[in-house]
């Protein structure tokens, strides 16, 4: 009993030195009442609105409320859900950029990368929170009866552990405890690494669906998070210093926006491969879906928005035009919705063929599915939550650099 009273007494200690402001109502509602933040504020509250009105209409209908349905169980808050943990474990590789692996150029923007790792990964379980049909039942048996052959349980379990450890690396980087924070940074890293592999392999271990069967998804989720934290990476210093860059963060960025060229250029070189085999030798099931994904104007929305406006906005100044960058982040970005929602819905395009012996059958068509309002209201919920929790950690913690740091 004693020890037990001692423990509590030492983590409350600990809490005690992590130095955090304190506020309240007023500070948050203090900030520089500019068109451009009063019309983000609009939008985040617009969308935390959405949020309450899209879980209710889930508590009182269930999954009725979704236009998922059996040829497409798969909807709109997987992709949603896939599009935050991408982002956060691409901050994750961006903070541990200096805190991790010790470029001193990149130590700037590690508190922040960080802390926004832990927002967008918080973001993706809000959602998909309410995909889950009992998520507070599967998070007790996910303990209790553990499905070691399921990718599904894995990526769940590895995404636990990640959080966790990205949270307690950044308590160590706000404490200025550098030594344990490279090395929760580095267990995190890796651990979120697996975690994201792994997602890629829910998709690449679908056997039935040979348009997303093999090797290709694993690694494609590693470097499209990559490429999504390098786009958040702009966003988030776009805005923190109003694009008017001191020098240190231009010398961080055109490095940034150098990587993201080359990265770009990679993910271009994969998806051609991957379209070029899957339509070589015509075989059933994966050379008519690629054609049909080529002939989608999603598809080339994420083509255009998140791989060819970026890359010219990089190639045409050499990663110099900073702003350029800042405005093709938020293009990429959008484009990086497109890539999570049609990597989920090309998945389904193609119907299961069922054998029959008894009657004829004609030959399945496409799988048609858009999202309902209840899913998109939920979606963008998650969204305004995640601005929101940003927004919350800018004036609860210095996300900035440490003047010795």
């Amino acid at each position: 009993m004693a020890e037990t009273i001692q423990q509590k007494q030492s983590i409350k200690e600990f809490i005690a030195t992590i130095p955090f402001n304190k506020i309240g109502i007023k500070d948050l509602l203090n900030f520089e009442k500019t068109p451009r933040n009063m019309l983000v504020a609009v939008i985040t509250l617009a969308f935390l609105a959405f949020f309450v009105l899209g879980v209710a209409t889930y508590l009182m209908h269930g999954h009725h409320a979704y236009n998922v349905t059996r040829e497409h169980p798969w909807g709109l808050l997987i992709a949603v859900y896939i599009f935050f943990v991408v982002s956060s474990t691409g901050l994750c590789i961006v903070g541990s950029l200096g805190d991790v692996f010790g470029f001193k150029d990149y130590e700037m923007i590690s508190k922040r990368a960080i802390f926004g790792s832990i927002v967008t990964i918080m973001a993706g379980f809000a959602v998909i929170a309410f995909e889950i049909g009992h998520p507070v039942t599967m998070l007790i048996y996910n303990v209790l009866s553990p499905g070691l052959t399921s990718a599904i349980w894995w990526m769940g379990t590895l995404y636990g552990l990640y959080l966790t450890f990205m949270i307690i690396e950044f308590v160590f980087l706000l404490k200025h405890n550098m030594k344990m924070a490279k090395f929760f940074g580095l267990t995190g890293l890796l651990v979120g690494l697996a975690a994201h592999s792994n997602l890629g392999g829910v998709f690449g271990f679908l056997n039935a669906r040979t348009i997303s069967n093999g090797v290709f998804y694993p690694t494609y989720f590693i470097l499209t998070a990559f490429i999504t934290g390098i786009f958040i990476a702009f966003i988030m210093m776009g805005f923190r210093y109003k694009l008017q860059f001191p020098e240190n963060a231009k010398v961080m960025l055109a490095n940034l926006a150098k990587i993201q060229g080359l990265l770009i250029s990679i993910l271009i070189f994969f998806v051609t491969w991957k379209f070029l085999t899957d339509i070589y030798g015509d075989m059933p099931n994966r050379a008519d879906v690629a054609v049909h994904i080529l002939g989608s104007w999603t598809f080339w929305a994420e083509v255009v928005l998140a791989m060819l406006i970026p890359l010219f906005i990089i190639l045409k100044d050499m990663g110099k035009n900073l702003t350029g960058m800042f405005w093709a982040s938020l293009s990429g970005m959008v484009g990086v919705f497109f890539m999570r929602y049609n990597l989920v819905h090309d998945t389904q395009l193609k119907p299961l063929q069922m054998m029959k012996t008894t009657e004829y059958q004609l030959a399945p068509s496409w799988v048609h599915y858009f999202p309902s309002i209840t899913e998109i209201m939920i979606s963008l919920g998650g969204l305004g939550l995640c601005i929101l929790l940003y927004y919350v950690g800018t004036k609860l913690f210095s996300l900035d650099a440490d003047e010795h740091h």
